[in-house]
């Protein structure tokens, strides 16, 4: 059995494989020293949906391996509204993974290795940015890792919303895939962390964007998890006759391509598929798409290219939706859609004047698995149907493009 890098050629042992997240173009790297001072009051915490443990679960941490959760003397009140477990003399962190903002802008990310099944390989895990010394774990033991970075750095992005400004970054572990002659597995265990921290005048707020790990094991027939991307196509017609929605995509842009340029009203070509799934029956659809100035998919100004699925109507050219047919040599055709839009740019709100900004594409996604009484399949002629609640696998999943620009 072989040991191969993901996206690699096989090679003769084992490295581990970044799963990279979305791409962000714009981010605030400061080469800024490292803080290590604690929080200065009580940090904002929410707990990143069901737990997998109970809460005597998640603070059965064994003495030897404690680190101590905020400032000196917290109450059991106090330790218990941060999250934290609670022992007969102090505050300590348990086994989940612990995400706290400051007032003097830092984020404070605790993990533990016991916060997922099978446990976290801590070294695995990496944040959006450069992996410079400032962007790596400041503690580190057995059983956790601490890391202490300013909102500014190691890839974070920075947005304004509602009168907040908004720091966001993204954790994620890397795993081994080992190379049979018959299949690919892993055991290492994948979770990916996207948190914000949000800052006004008078507040500080915390929030969990996203989270992705992997559940306790499931039984032998479960469904494994379903991963969707977007991507740009990037096919050109040379020939005399050719048809160009067909050509387009023939080929697709690579990471180090973008940005993108394209000139107003260019066509832009995008596929949204399910990555990785041998399942004929699965269904993807695309329940909204739409296009911001800046990676996040929250971001304002914003236009609508499909809307259930179907072309925005109050758009002079409409988004065209290219059927995905046997010509196109995919072997799982419901595992694709596409659609092409032409290249725009925004204006501003007062002025109106274009702005000639970049573009991102986002599309919020659906996969579903047919029954008898349910074929999945979208319809623009009558009000959409409720399918997804009935037969998803999958809840709804985002997915955005690389940048666009106007020239």
């Amino acid at each position: 059995m072989l040991l191969q890098k993901h996206q690699a050629p096989v090679v003769q042992q084992a490295q581990k494989v970044r799963q990279q997240p979305p791409t962000r173009p714009v981010t605030y790297d400061q080469q800024a020293k490292k803080l290590k001072n604690q929080p200065q009051w009580p940090p904002q915490w929410v707990t990143q949906g069901p737990d997998a443990t109970t809460p005597i679960e998640k603070c059965q941490v064994k003495e030897e391996e404690r680190l101590t959760c905020g400032v000196p003397d917290l109450t059991l009140a106090q330790c218990e509204a941060i999250n934290c477990c609670f022992d007969e003399w102090r505050c300590y962190y348990g086994k989940a993974v612990t995400v706290q903002c400051t007032r003097d802008g830092q984020f404070l990310v605790v993990v533990a290795r016991d916060a997922t099944l099978p446990n976290l390989d801590l070294d695995s895990i990496s944040l959006l940015g450069p992996q410079n010394a400032l962007c790596k774990p400041v503690v580190t033991t057995k059983a956790f890792a601490i890391y202490q970075f300013p909102v500014t750095a190691c890839g974070t992005t920075l947005m304004e919303e509602s009168g907040y400004v908004v720091y966001e970054n993204k954790m994620i572990s890397s795993y081994e895939v080992e190379i049979g002659p018959r299949g690919s597995i892993t055991r290492d265990s994948h979770f990916e962390l996207q948190f914000q921290c949000k800052y006004s005048d008078t507040a500080v707020e915390f929030l969990v964007v996203e989270v992705n790990a992997l559940p306790p094991p499931a039984p032998v027939a479960a469904t494994g998890p379903v991963r969707v991307a977007l991507r740009l196509a990037s096919g050109q017609c040379y020939n005399k006759g050719c048809v160009e929605e067909v050509e387009a995509y023939r080929s697709y842009y690579s990471e180090a391509d973008y940005p993108v340029a394209k000139l107003l009203k260019d066509p832009v070509y995008a596929e949204v598929h399910i990555l990785g799934r041998t399942d004929s029956n699965l269904v993807l659809n695309l329940d909204y798409c739409w296009a911001t100035s800046t990676p996040s998919p929250l971001s304002l100004p914003k236009w609508d290219l499909l809307v259930d699925g179907c072309p925005y109507q109050d758009d002079r050219y409409l988004t065209n939706a290219i059927p995905v047919d046997g010509s196109s040599g995919l072997e799982f055709l419901t595992h694709y859609k596409r659609f092409a839009v032409k290249m725009f740019t925004f204006v501003d709100a007062d002025t109106l004047a274009p702005l000639k900004d970049r573009v991102f594409i986002h599309c919020s996604t659906e996969v579903c698995h047919p029954t008898r009484t349910h074929s999945c399949q979208q319809s623009c002629n009558r009000q959409r149907r409720d399918v997804a609640a009935v037969n998803s696998v999958a809840g709804e999943t985002v997915v955005s493009s690389g940048e666009l620009i106007l020239t």
